[in-house]
Parts: structure tokens; C-alpha cells; sequence
């Protein structure tokens, strides 16, 4: 049965080029769009769409109320199709934290040949947000994911494992993609401040990631921002890889360091979890925590395939809690995964690693 999608865009360009994107798709369909969220209201109620293709920026009623609305009474996967300049990013993060399922960014200007030129992604992200969970199913998961932080901020790693934990640098990285912004949150939250270092691919798009870093900055008892070439991976600091870029993690004098690079993308994806995973399974081996988390695709699950082999600890998110379950499947699939665990057990997982002799 074809992924039904409801446009809401205040752009008949925008909405025009949808409707031409996807008259040949045989699995995905068009059953209508608005210019405003008023119109959109009425008619999502009449008939139900699979998936929400929503901007940001409209008259009236704007797309991160119309969002909120959604997902407090009757919640749809809604995909955020929006220019995401500086203000446009700060709000598409507010969106993501409400439940948006994903974000694609759109320049101001040659819209229509920007969608057509990105046909497949737009396609994909689609189809993968009508298999996805709405908020609603996992907003209390995160919830309780988050609950332990104001415990566990003053606790040190040691105190709550109930051992001493040696001052030793063991790096812990992270790989997610849809539905990943809020997962990462509910995981950070859990943390004190003197955790070891996270190295953490995210999915986003290009100019997007420094302001997820400072948001989750202003949450975190750890240090949060987004990564540069030759930045340390110490202990309370997390590293977001840049979106656009791939980030690697080195050894030099016994710590860990990360190298962020260009190149092509891998698995479709720039930042790819893989290129991180890959690199930490070669230079920290054992000592490192790898973990992945809901998204899309198959991302990550080679270099966890690669962590698991050199005798690093390795831990996937399970079916439940995941937005999309692709990755973590894929990685279990392959046999890469020790521990399979809910969203809210990941930051104990984080802090049992850390206090293992």
C-alpha cells in the first residue's frame, strides 16, 4: 500500500514540485496539501495521511504550533521541509525536540530544482517516516530516560557502578539518525558531568549541528559542542561530528583526539557512523563503548561490527524505543551487538563501562 503524504507549505512552488516528484512513485502518494496550517487542519481530519510534510515558516498559525497541536491530540510522522538560516535552524531544532521525525533543509531560492535534483532523499525520508513511531510512543521512554539526570549530575561514574573508577580515558561513541535528536538528548540527560568522553555522529544537515551542540549544551551537566580537527575527547566533553563532514577519532600520547575531514559520503550519509565506528575500533580497540541508536538504513552497523571485533563493548537500542529500528536491526543482524538495551538504560549502560576495572 503507497505512503500517503500531506504538503503543508505556504510556496505553491514548493507544493507543485511535490506533486510532481511523486506522480511516478508507485509506493509513496499525494493526497493533498495547503498553503496554512487552518486549511491543513481541516483536512488531515477527513482524511489521515501516513506522513506530514511541513514547513516551518507560514502565515497564521506558524509549523511548530501547528506541530505541537499534532502531537498532543492525534500524532502524525511529520517530516520538516524548511530553510534552515540561523532562526530557521534554532526553530527546525524546536521542531525536532517536539517530535518531528526528520528535517530537509530547502534553499530560498531554484526550490523546484533543488527537490527534483534530491528526488531519492526526499523519497526515502518519506517512506522511512511512515514506518517510524509518532512522539507519542516514545515521549515517555525519553521521559523517564531523562528522569535519573538531576540524581545522577553530582554522582560520579564510580558511585553509581559502586566501585572506584580509574581516571582512565575510554572514549564512548555514538552513532544515531532518525529520531536520533531526541534519543541523544534522553541519553545525555542521564549523565554527570565527569563521564568519559562521546564522540557522537548524528545525522543533519550542513550548519545544523553546532546549534543542536549548543542546545544540548545548555541541558547537559556534561560539555557539549560541535567537533574541530584536533579537538580532545576528555572526560565530561561530547564532540558532535559537523554536519557535512566525516569525523574520525585518533591516539596520540595515550588520548584520544578527533580529526574531522571532507570527503564522499559513505552509506549516503556525510557525517556516516560508520567512518567514526570504523576509526575507533582501530585506535581504541577494547577500551571503547560503542552504541547506536534509532535511525534509518544500516549506517553504523559494519563499524560495529568492526568495535565488536576488536573487543570493545557494544550496545544497540531496542525495537520499543526506536523511532525507526533500521540501524540497530542491521547491527544485530550482523552480530555486532553485546547488549540490547531500551533508550532508558542507556546512560547506565555508559556509566557501567566506565567503572569496569
Amino acid at each position: 500500500m503507497a505512503v500517503k503524504v500531506y504538503v503543508v507549505d505556504d510556496s505553491a512552488v514548493v507544493r507543485q514540485a511535490i506533486q510532481h516528484l511523486l506522480q511516478d512513485q508507485h509506493d509513496v502518494e499525494l493526497i493533498g496539501s495547503a498553503p496554512n496550517a487552518m486549511l491543513a487542519a481541516t483536512a488531515i481530519r477527513k482524511h489521515r495521511p501516513d506522513v506530514l510534510l511541513l514547513d516551518i515558516e507560514m502565515p497564521g498559525m506558524d509549523g511548530l504550533t501547528f506541530l505541537r497541536q499534532i502531537m498532543d491530540s492525534d500524532p502524525i510522522p511529520t517530516v520538516i521541509c524548511s530553510t534552515l538560516s540561523t532562526a530557521g535552524s534554532q526553530v527546525a531544532l524546536e521542531a525536532l525536540a517536539s517530535g518531528a521525525v526528520a528535517v530537509m533543509a530547502k534553499p530560498r531560492m531554484g526550490l523546484k530544482q533543488f527537490l527534483e535534483a534530491s528526488r531519492r532523499e526526499v523519497v526515502q525520508t518519506l517512506k522511512a517516516a511512515a514506518a517510524s513511531r509518532p512522539r507519542s510512543a516514545v515521549k515517555d521512554v525519553a521521559r523517564d530516560a531523562a528522569r535519573p539526570a538531576v540524581a545522577a549530575r553530582p554522582a560520579s561514574a564510580a558511585s553509581v557502578a559502586g566501585v572506584h573508577a580509574l581516571s582512565v580515558n575510554k572514549p564512548v561513541v555514538i552513532g544515531a539518525s532518525t529520531g536520533g535528536t531526541q534519543a541523544l538528548e534522553a541519553v545525555l540527560l542521564g549523565l554527570p558531568g565527569d563521564c568519559p568522553g562521546v564522540a557522537i555522529v548524528q545525522h543533519m544537515p550542513e550548519n545544523f549541528t553546532r546549534m543542536y551542540a549548543e542546545r544540548l549544551d545548555k541541558l547537559c551537566a556534561m560539555t557539549v559542542r560541535e567537533a574541530r580537527s584536533g579537538d580532545r575527547l576528555e572526560r565530561g566533553t561530547v564532540l558532535i561530528a559537523p554536519g557535512g563532514k566525516h569525523m574520525q577519532l585518533s591516539k596520540s600520547m595515550g588520548q584520544y583526539f578527533v580529526k574531522v575531514i571532507d570527503g564522499p559520503s559513505v552509506n549516503r550519509h556525510k557525517p556516516s557512523v560508520d567512518v567514526l565506528f570504523k576509526s575507533a575500533a582501530e585506535v581504541a580497540g577494547k577500551d571503547a563503548l560503542g552504541i547506536i541508536l534509532t535511525g534509518m538504513g544500516d549506517d553504523g552497523a559494519r563499524g560495529m561490527k568492526a568495535l565488536h571485533d576488536g573487543g570493545a563493548r557494544t550496545v544497540a537500542q531496542d525495537e520499543a524505543s526506536c523511532v525507526v529500528f533500521g540501524m540497530p536491526m542491521e547491527a544485530i543482524k550482523l552480530g555486532a551487538v553485546d547488549d540490547v538495551r531500551p533508550l532508558s538504560g542507556m546512560a547506565e549502560a555508559i556509566l557501567r563501562f566506565d567503572a569496569r576495572a
